[in-house]
């Protein structure tokens, strides 16, 4: 594939998730890390994360991940109700998110983040107002907050259009994404990203590479890539990714060559998720343009708003413009 291509991308860290690769059993977990850590060297003292379903880790599956250098996990909770988790369609309780954390914590794993989802089907403030605090409460070193998405051709979607799904207003939505920031900053966790919290030294090194507009390899089902100034992405589901790979062919569904005007685009709209913002020197190291100069009418009409501010030589999101972020990133796609 890619990597094949292009050996010679130096890797930093490796993810493995979209999707909860720890539902493997035992065996086979064991043979997808042996196959990674075999085509896939990386750096020593590099970040590898798996994202795990909270039920699904047990003791057995924790000493694989671990013999083979996993040192970072990524719980999916999304919320500490069981009523809602059943909502959702989670096949996990909330017991099963103590228990896992256990376990992941006597096997030897500190580097655990978890992901949480508001803005459910039925939510209240309050609701998730108690699920943050079960969370921090547990003192992991990074947490994922990250409002819900309906997708189309899903369950929530064909109720959503049939006016059957109960989802919590902007107003409230608004309300669950500030009292995320204020019990996580209460817990001494700083906000680094628009929807990302940790304590020092544990922020995600490969979420950073995509909001550092950096290139990474994407690989399996329905994955995207950034390889030489090429954005890929791979077909999906499973049956049609393996279809290509029979005739010895990469399968790859779609690929763009990003223009320069593309990367400059996407240097602001992705590092403006990072609450550092977009270091100003730096872009000009990287473009040999100021983007004060290149994105002047921009910056200006958000900054008259307040949603844009710039602070030591970066240009970042203001507190306002951290509830408004998509509105922010669509004025830099031309």
């Amino acid at each position: 594939m890619y990597r094949a291509q292009f050996p010679d991308m130096n890797l930093k860290t490796i993810f493995v998730g979209g999707g909860t690769p720890t539902a493997l059993n035992v065996r086979q977990l064991d043979e997808l890390c042996s196959a990674i850590r075999k085509k896939l060297p990386f750096s020593e003292g590099g970040e590898f994360t798996f994202e795990a379903n909270p039920g699904d880790l047990t003791l057995d599956k924790l000493h694989v991940l671990s013999n083979y250098g996993v040192n970072r996990l990524s719980f999916g909770v999304q919320s500490f109700n069981d009523e809602l988790l059943r909502k959702i369609g989670r096949s996990h309780e909330v017991k099963d998110v103590y228990r896992s954390i256990s376990h992941a914590q006597q096997a030897g794993f500190s580097n655990i983040s978890i992901d949480l989802i508001y803005a459910l089907p039925g939510q209240t403030v309050e609701d998730f107002s108690d699920t943050v605090q079960k969370a921090v409460e547990l003192d992991l070193p990074h947490y994922s907050g990250y409002s819900l998405i309906v997708e189309p051709k899903t369950v929530f979607y064909n109720l959503m259009r049939k006016g059957k799904l109960k989802l919590p207003g902007e107003d409230q939505e608004a309300a669950m994404y500030e009292m995320l920031i204020n019990q996580m900053e209460k817990s001494g966790l700083q906000q680094y990203e628009v929807s990302n919290f940790s304590k020092p030294g544990f922020q995600s090194i490969h979420n950073l590479v995509y909001w550092n507009n950096e290139e990474y390899y994407g690989f399996g089902a329905g994955a995207h890539g950034y390889v030489k100034g090429i954005r890929y992405s791979n077909y999906g589901p499973l049956k049609k990714y393996m279809e290509p790979l029979g005739k010895d062919l990469l399968p790859v569904f779609e690929q763009h060559q990003v223009t320069d005007r593309e990367k400059m685009e996407e240097e602001m709209f992705l590092g403006l998720r990072k609450r550092i913002g977009v270091s100003i020197p730096d872009f000009v190291k990287k473009f040999s343009i100021n983007p004060r100069v290149l994105f002047q009418q921009q910056i200006e009409d958000l900054t008259s708003k307040g949603w844009l501010e710039e602070k030591n030589d970066s240009i970042r999101l203001t507190r306002q413009g951290l509830f408004l972020g998509n509105e922010v990133f669509q004025t830099f796609l031309i």
